[in-house]
């Protein structure tokens, strides 16, 4: 059994920003309370990144980066269309459970994105719907572009919410999760 590689400093700090992010808000963080709870100064936190802006826009930008990164690797290891939705909803949970404060800093924070960060975001969201609306069209070619990203779209919605439910132990709503994205998506 491997286990998971050593966050780097940086990364221990993005986890602890999104974290205090979630819970108070992007503008309800100084920089010294986050400090603080990384173990360190707030000025030394610019040891790592050049203001909390920047911090921000990193972990919208690489959690973005990641699931269009995976998502790609999923769908290219598949046998099937079929499988690669699988692959798809099975990575977008994972993601849901494990990365549920991002998910409340995206909603949340949006707007505090520095404009270049929210495009790139933007961009990259839009090519993470792209790769599943693809994928519902190739296994349903009756399907409109627009039908299957609105799907896509109604799928994330779903499986976005569970930062908001923690009423069933992790195990139970990751089953719950996949049973619904697949009746959704049919």
């Amino acid at each position: 059994m491997t286990s998971a590689p050593t966050k780097t400093r940086r990364e221990q700090i993005l986890d602890t920003a999104a974290e205090l992010f979630a819970a108070r808000g992007f503008h309800g963080v100084s920089v010294s309370e986050l400090g603080a709870a990384c173990g360190i100064s707030g000025p030394a936190l610019y040891k790592h990144f050049p203001s909390k802006d920047a911090m921000l826009a990193e972990m919208l930008v690489s959690i973005s980066q990641e699931l269009l990164r995976e998502g790609r690797v999923r769908v290219k290891g598949a046998s099937s269309t079929a499988e690669a939705i699988e692959a798809l909803i099975d990575w977008h949970v994972d993601f849901a459970l494990r990365d549920r404060a991002l998910i409340v800093v995206q909603e949340r924070d949006w707007q505090s994105l520095p404009h270049e960060a929210r495009e790139q975001v933007r961009t990259l969201q839009r090519k993470y719907v792209d790769l599943w609306a693809d994928q519902l069209r190739d296994r349903n070619p009756a399907l409109t572009p627009d039908t299957a990203r609105a799907m896509a779209h109604g799928v994330f919605g779903l499986i976005n919410s569970t930062p908001h439910n923690r009423v069933l132990p992790e195990e139970a709503t990751r089953a719950v999760l996949v049973k619904m994205a697949r009746a959704a998506l049919g």
